[in-house]
């Protein structure tokens, strides 16, 4: 099992407050490449503690679905948390364990039975069918940790989530006419490494990233193209005088 928790670790000898009441969403994906389970503990304050595993070995849609409500309850339980709302978009598993739909297929009586019996540990428990749009994270979780190759029965793949404030490509912004050439900028930076008076970060990041495409020899500059060929950047003066010559 993986676990990606981003609230405080429970210890075994400590639970959360009294009367807290906890949410459970959980999921099961099954696709070609495998089965997988998710489960996200939700705390009273919105703090996520994720769950996921890969099945290994045959079972079916429902079955995941059970695995993955068990995973997420045994969870729980090992929290020490006594009061839980259990939400799911499996219609089968919630019915069947809320008792309004009869179990029928003999691989998952089981299931059910155990879900049950777990149920004894809390204090207070329910059990809620929600939309798939609405059980994202759960849905997320179960589908990743279906793709993954695991060979060992304890191996777990290090998952990094990065935090990006600003986008990788800048924006397309209305042309300022300002008299100066297109690459006034790159060559000041290659001259004298002076950024615009109002770059940012990122527009500081991306014009150095720029400048190392450009040669410049004397005051003229080159483009360096992707066969070593140096091309000449001209102004837009100098551009309709070369187009027109060329078409004299």
């Amino acid at each position: 099992i993986m676990v990606l928790s981003d609230e405080k670790v429970i210890g075994d000898d400590e639970g959360p407050e009294p009367g807290a009441r906890w949410k459970l969403a959980f999921d099961g994906a099954s696709n070609a490449m495998g089965h997988g389970i998710g489960a996200v503990l939700i705390s009273p304050r919105n703090g996520y503690t994720p769950f996921t595993a890969r099945l290994c070995f045959n079972c079916t849609n429902n079955m995941a679905e059970y695995e993955a409500c068990i995973m997420g309850l045994e969870a729980a339980i090992n929290h020490m948390i006594k009061i839980l709302e259990v939400y799911g978009d499996s219609a089968l598993v919630i019915y069947q364990v809320k008792g309004e739909w009869e179990t029928r297929h003999p691989k998952l009586i089981p299931y059910q039975a155990h879900v049950v019996k777990l149920t004894e540990y809390f204090d207070e428990i329910t059990f809620h069918h929600i939309p798939r749009e609405e059980n994202q994270v759960a849905d997320a979780l179960a589908t990743l940790s279906s793709m993954y190759k695991v060979r060992f029965w304890n191996e777990a793949p290090i998952i990094t989530v990065e935090r990006k404030d600003e986008p990788v490509v800048c924006t397309v912004a209305e042309e300022e006419h300002d008299d100066k050439p297109w690459f006034y900028d790159i060559k000041r930076y290659l001259e004298k490494q002076e950024y615009p008076g109002n770059a940012s970060a990122t527009d500081k990041k991306y014009l150095r990233r720029l400048a190392s495409q450009f040669f410049l020899s004397g005051e003229v500059l080159y483009k360096r193209n992707y066969d070593m060929v140096l091309l000449r950047c001209v102004d837009k003066c100098e551009a309709d005088m070369l187009i027109k010559e060329i078409h004299e």
